[in-house]
């Protein structure tokens, strides 16, 4: 038996709402790098449905989720999934909750060298790469980061639309039968005022989404513990993740393979790959689902919350055209209310 962890995020792009990371977390029999999502759940799951399809829909969120349609989709295959790992809540705070506990124990940092960082690698860390490695990026929430914002005070019950469940108790049936467990969910609900002061902090918001990622994973696989393979969406264009990985982890990094087709490296007894597409691989497709289902149900309560005291107001997705819009005609109510554009508005 061994790991297979997908990670994915959503709403890196929009001004309002927040940034999303999710990760799943498997175990499965064998080699995870030859385990076959899709042929193993081809009776349950699709990621091509058909009209009268009854399997459950798991594909990149940007495929499952039309805003014209509704959360039906994106909420049927990611509810299924959240109670097959036993996360069954009742409202959004209750949901975050449940998803943001660890699973493992934070280990004591260790100190990097060039020679214990690098290990087999056909490049070495430069001087800059290496200072950052022994200082670890800190995106946890601090006290500021948890002060209750109005838009989820009211009692937002979950799921949305009624739901069945006879996919999901085939799903269950099936992975008992052959030894498949879906361990976790877990995810990182990124307000904006958290957002703006990592952002300010690091001034990099590449690093600042990364080190958010590799918390992240921290929180649910220790890298000295059982065999693992973890499945990532690349970072933009970037192709080197050596620096990042010693920076998190504090273990000695082999690099396997650095190129835009693939990234991927040895971390203890785990292999990363970084990878375009990666939501091609079912356990990425679910994390990328989770992620922007709990976006979206963020953006439904922050929407409603302004249309209950601005009649005719359009509500937005929060990307930056329509946020400005969106903004602009809140901001009158947003001063009545003393909403301060750091908690409201990401700056990057």
């Amino acid at each position: 038996m061994a790991l297979l962890i997908g990670m994915d995020e959503a709403g890196l792009g929009p001004n309002l709402g927040p940034f999303v990371v999710a990760v799943t977390v498997w175990r499965v029999p064998g080699d995870p790098a030859a385990f076959d999502f899709w042929s193993e759940f081809k009776t349950v799951l699709t990621n091509s449905p058909t009209k009268q399809d009854q399997r459950l829909f798991v594909a990149d969120s940007k495929q499952v989720f039309k805003p014209h349609q509704g959360l039906g989709p994106l909420e049927r295959g990611v509810w299924s999934a959240l109670t097959l790992s036993g996360i069954d809540p009742q409202t959004f705070p209750a949901l975050r909750r449940s998803l943001s506990r660890p699973l493992t124990q934070q280990r004591p940092a260790q100190v990097l060298t060039l020679e214990s960082a690098t290990k087999n690698r056909g490049s070495l860390f430069d001087t800059q790469e290496l200072t950052a490695a022994r200082s670890s990026i800190h995106t946890r929430m601090i006290p500021a980061d948890q002060q209750p914002l109005p838009w989820y005070e009211n009692d937002f019950q979950l799921p949305i639309e009624p739901l069945n469940f006879d996919a999901r108790d085939r799903w269950r049936d099936l992975c008992k039968q052959r030894g498949i467990e879906l361990v976790a969910m877990r995810a990182d609900v990124v307000e904006p005022a958290r957002f703006n002061r990592l952002t300010k902090e690091f001034d990099n918001k590449s690093k600042v989404t990364s080190g958010l990622a590799m918390t992240l994973l921290g929180d649910v696989w220790d890298p000295t513990g059982e065999e693992a393979l973890i499945v990532a969406d690349k970072h933009g264009g970037r192709n080197r993740y050596d620096s990042l990985l010693a920076e998190s982890f504090k273990l000695p990094v082999e690099c396997l393979k650095e190129g835009a087709d693939l990234s991927a490296y040895r971390v203890g007894n785990g292999e990363l790959r970084f990878q375009p597409r990666a939501e091609a691989h079912g356990p990425v497709a679910l994390a990328s689902m989770t992620a922007k289902y709990l976006r979206e149900v963020a953006m439904e309560q922050f929407n409603q919350f302004w249309q209950r005291r601005i009649p005719g107001l359009k509500p937005t997705q929060g990307y930056p055209v329509d946020a400005k819009r969106f903004r602009d005609q809140i901001a009158d109510e947003q001063t009545r209310l003393q909403i301060s554009n750091f908690e409201l508005w990401r700056d990057r």
